[in-house]
């Protein structure tokens, strides 16, 4: 257990944002209006001066870059927060839980909610560890605030107190195949029909998610489908696959990967000389800065769907450059992905939801969260906050939240689809395409 209780490594922000920035920013004012009472809650977690909420994430393992850098985010959330007064006149205290599997999670969530009486839960960043963990809070009746798990299964099961923040995965992927026929096509003169793509994934939820909204979306619309190929996280060889996969000579690879298999595929990828046309990540892997730096510059030119980067129009996004300031003055580094973005805006929107429900009782947060209304354009997400209701086959859902493309540029992430939040033109074909096969 690590509780979160100081401001963090940098002890105080040279630049900290406002309520009223961040409320602006976040477009919070537009949420509906608060709980007329504070509800009694049962729960420990609000006495004295803290109000205590509990944060699993992968600390440790093969997702443990990724869980930490959507744990940063939510903590310059929290330190911002305590520095205006924190939230309902108390501090807030992240209980933290490494869960570096899905047993892990399940063990995490138990340990928080029966040992720390803890009637909130936030993270996980990853799919697998979201269906385990929200699976106890449900049955405890506390509120899961999911950040980062993007599988459709997540918010499919009916649950009633599990509330994310994050688009759903079969969007990621269907996002990259409309962006392979509405852009990629015509510019290499390809007819739609015509383009071949082939689809590549991790074998677990995650991967399978994004992997069939993107074969689904993808034949929908027209696209030569070459085939899809699973494979294990945990592989330390994916020369086979590599091998296969230049043969079939795709024109756009659609990838889901974790960081390490993302690494083993390309070392060999480029060793063995498979260079499409285009690639088009789908999150995870793809969004980190050792993608970047492991790739050199043959990673200019790779496309990467997900939640949205901090490179990105600040009239589409407002809030986001402020938010990278204050990671920058916090953890004395840059932010390595968006998901410490995705993270920080929905910790800001948890805690106006426990504002403007009085208390930390998990029925009135369930009522406030159920009121929120935040339209897109005003958070620095670029995409508002409104939650399926119950009832709704994905009650929960956040379903104004949508993925973005990005492009690797110079050792940086830049939104380059939609236009409006475009902050660069995409390089098309991929450079190191060009390059290797001349």
């Amino acid at each position: 257990m690590d509780a979160a209780k100081k401001p963090g490594p940098s002890g105080s922000l040279r630049r900290p944002l406002t309520r009223r920035q961040l409320l602006k920013g976040l477009g919070l004012t537009a949420v509906g209006a608060a709980v007329s009472a504070p509800v009694a809650t049962a729960f420990a977690a609000a006495a004295g001066g803290t109000i205590k909420i509990g944060a699993i994430y992968p600390l440790t393992g093969g997702m443990a870059l990724l869980g930490e850098e959507s744990w940063r985010g939510a903590e310059v959330a929290r330190v911002l927060q305590n520095k205006k007064g924190g939230v309902l006149g108390k501090q807030i205290e992240f209980v933290r839980g490494d869960a570096p599997d899905a047993n892990a999670a399940v063990s995490q969530a138990n340990r928080l909610i029966s040992s720390q009486q803890l009637p909130i839960l936030i993270g996980t960043y990853a799919s697998p560890l979201a269906m385990a963990a929200s699976e106890v809070a449900e049955r405890n009746q506390v509120i899961y605030w999911e950040m980062g798990g993007i599988s459709d299964p997540i918010v499919q099961r009916g649950f009633k107190y599990l509330f994310r923040i994050t688009p759903m995965g079969s969007t990621y992927g269907g996002k990259a195949a409309e962006y392979s026929k509405e852009v990629l096509a015509p510019k290499f003169g390809i007819a739609p029909d015509k383009l071949k793509v082939s689809i590549v994934h991790e074998d677990a939820l995650y991967g399978t998610t994004v992997a069939t909204g993107a074969e689904k979306r993808a034949k929908e619309i027209g696209l030569n489908v070459l085939g899809r190929d699973p494979y294990s996280a945990k592989a330390t060889d994916l020369s086979p696959l590599v091998l296969k996969l230049k043969a079939a000579q795709p024109d756009v690879l659609i990838a889901t990967s974790y960081i390490q298999d993302l690494l083993i595929f390309w070392k060999q990828a480029r060793e063995l000389g498979f260079w499409p046309k285009a690639v088009i990540g789908t999150g995870a892997g793809y969004a980190l800065s050792e993608f970047a730096s492991a790739m050199g510059d043959d990673a200019t030119g790779v496309f990467n769907v997900d939640n949205t980067q901090y490179l990105i129009n600040p009239s589409f996004a407002p809030g986001a450059k402020e938010a990278a300031e204050a990671y920058q003055e916090l953890f004395k580094e840059p932010p390595r992905s968006g998901h410490s973005l995705m993270n920080f805006m929905g910790s800001q929107v948890l805690f106006d939801v426990i504002t403007r429900a009085g208390s930390t009782d998990p029925e009135a947060i369930r009522k406030a969260a159920l009121e929120t209304d935040i339209p897109d354009q005003k958070t620095p997400m670029g995409y508002g906050v409104k939650f399926a209701p119950p009832g709704d086959k994905i009650a929960g859902q956040d379903i104004r939240a949508f993925p973005m493309i990005y492009q690797w540029q110079k050792g940086k992430q830049l939104t380059v689809w939609p236009k409006g939040a475009a902050v660069a033109e995409a390089i098309i074909p991929w450079p190191a395409a060009e390059k290797h096969k001349r």
